[in-house]
């Protein structure tokens, strides 16, 4: 309201000239202007003025009465309208209120991260505004009203105390100023402070699970993997995998309430030594973490030679095993010995040693992890042809057509190339399996193993019975099985008679003898 016009009458005592103002009371905005219209029932001519610190200006008169412009009122203020009638004087006051919405508002900072389950206080403070009795402060979680209060003291401020939740977790926060000039016919204002937004954590009391290796080789790499559950919400928090001072690329997956971490770690010469791995989680203001020792070692593979790896037989090979410094080794088949630096050993070369294998063992503790390496060579003995009768039977005798496996086989390095001919045609010997044995396989065979070290033959006869010759073939075995039942009849009624002798028995009378006694000496 830039003009308003008031009246004040006032009355000393009846009979006497009354002085008015016209209203009584005003209630405008900072800076605004008011008409008073100041009027006197004096019957004669009055002196009216306007008493006022105010800037005034006098527009408009009358008999008895004078309108006077009160402008740029910043404050509360009682003007005094005065009639001077004969010796008379009487006054009239009038009340202007000056309303204005407040200057300043705001709602202090929250913190950064505010714990899940924990209380927060809320603070609003407000400059200015008036009238303070028509001021309210009030604290706001989205629309919801957590506190209203009058304001009070300049600043005046505003609490509220709040238990965080995970449904808290990005909500915004605003302090709001209301001036409720409803009763003076002006209406309501209302002013509202920035928003601050709140973050919400859960961070369990716990210790992140940390998989590590607890050893690690140089020219090695192992996985890391950091993880942790019941966190609020997992995709703030934040990963720290570090060997010692050097942090570790870390790759983060994230799922509703928990994360992993992974990561990889090298052994380096450079890191050579015991060192402290730590997986740290952080989430709002507080952190978790876990460690654990990590020993990167070297450990190079013994050294086995063998003076020669391919010798003739009969051959002498030095066979060696040796470690590096600070180590200690043992070579299998060598003589028992206690771990040493180095073992060797001398081996004259048969054909049973063609391919024989030699291991060489170093060992190395390493945080109390007692450690092996090992180190394989072959020995290949070279050596002619063998066509022994335990891989090549001399005679094989089947019946006819009956089912049969005939093998027949050479050993050498290199591998003999085996042939076997029919003396009297030179048909290959049939090897496998037969089925069934045919009569046209029978004959004498020449065996010939043969390799650029030497050659080997050996004959093979192999008899087909026919079916007179299978008849033949059972007589004598039957006759052979009798004469065997009876030669042990024979033996054993001869071995009992042996053992169960006929005596006759024939009674001679028994004479007894005085044997004196001896004496006790």
């Amino acid at each position: 309201h830039d003009l308003l016009l008031i009246s004040v009458w006032s009355v000393l005592n009846p009979g006497d000239a009354q002085v008015s103002v016209f209203p009584t009371e005003a209630t405008l905005p900072r800076g605004g202007s008011v008409l008073v219209n100041c009027s006197s029932t004096c019957e004669e001519e009055a002196f009216l003025g306007l008493e006022t610190p105010l800037t005034k200006e006098e527009r408009d008169r009358g008999h008895n009465w004078k309108v006077f412009k009160l402008s740029d009122v910043e404050e509360d203020s009682k003007p005094m309208c005065f009639s001077n009638c004969g010796p008379n004087q009487t006054l009239a006051s009038i009340s202007i209120t000056v309303y204005r919405l407040p200057e300043h508002m705001e709602l202090f900072p929250l913190p950064p991260w505010q714990p899940v389950g924990e209380n927060l206080t809320l603070k609003c403070q407000v400059k200015g505004g008036a009238p303070r009795a028509q001021l309210t402060l009030v604290l706001l979680r989205g629309e919801e009203e957590l506190s209203r209060q009058p304001a009070v003291g300049e600043p005046a401020e505003g609490n509220a105390t709040v238990l965080a939740g995970r449904g808290d977790y990005g909500a915004n926060f605003t302090c709001r100023a209301e001036l409720d000039l409803r009763p003076q016919g002006l209406g309501f204002f209302q002013n509202t402070s920035a928003p601050r937004q709140l973050r919400t954590f859960v961070l369990p009391m716990t210790s992140p699970q940390l998989e590590t290796p607890r050893i690690l080789e140089v020219g090695t790499s192992e996985k890391v993997v950091c993880s942790m559950g019941g966190l609020f919400p997992a995709s703030e928090a934040r990963v720290h995998l570090a060997l010692g001072d050097h942090r570790l690329n870390t790759t983060v997956t994230y799922n509703k309430d928990s994360l992993s971490a992974t990561a990889w770690v090298e052994g380096t010469a450079e890191n050579e030594g015991d060192h402290l791995l730590v997986c740290a989680i952080m989430l709002g203001n507080q952190s978790q973490e876990s460690w654990r020792n990590l020993t990167v070692y070297s450990f190079p593979a013994p050294n086995l030679t063998l003076s020669e790896q391919e010798v003739s037989e009969g051959t002498q090979v030095e066979v060696a095993c040796e470690a590096s410094v600070g180590l200690r080794v043992r070579l299998s088949d060598a003589p028992a010995e206690p771990w040493a630096p180095s073992v060797q050993f001398l081996l004259n070369a048969t054909a049973e040693d063609n391919g024989r294998h030699f291991s060489c063992s170093a060992a190395l503790e390493v945080a109390g992890h007692l450690l092996y390496k090992n180190q394989t060579k072959e020995l290949r003995v070279l050596y002619g042809p063998r066509l022994d009768e335990s891989d090549c039977l001399g005679n094989w005798t089947w019946p006819e057509e009956t089912n049969q496996k005939l093998s027949c086989q050479a050993w050498g390095n290199p591998v003999p190339q085996l042939t076997c001919l029919r003396e009297t045609d030179g048909a290959l010997l049939p090897t496998g399996d037969l089925r069934p044995v045919k009569k046209q396989y029978e004959g004498t065979y020449i065996c010939k193993a043969e390799s650029p070290r030497g050659a080997v033959t050996r004959k093979v006869f192999l008899t087909v019975l026919s079916e007179s010759g299978k008849n033949v073939l059972i007589i004598v075995l039957l006759t052979a099985g009798a004469i065997l039942g009876a030669v042990v009849v024979a033996t054993y009624l001869y071995n009992r008679q042996r053992k169960i002798k006929i005596y006759n028995l024939s009674f001679m009378p028994i004479k007894f003898f005085h044997q004196p006694r001896r004496q006790p000496l």
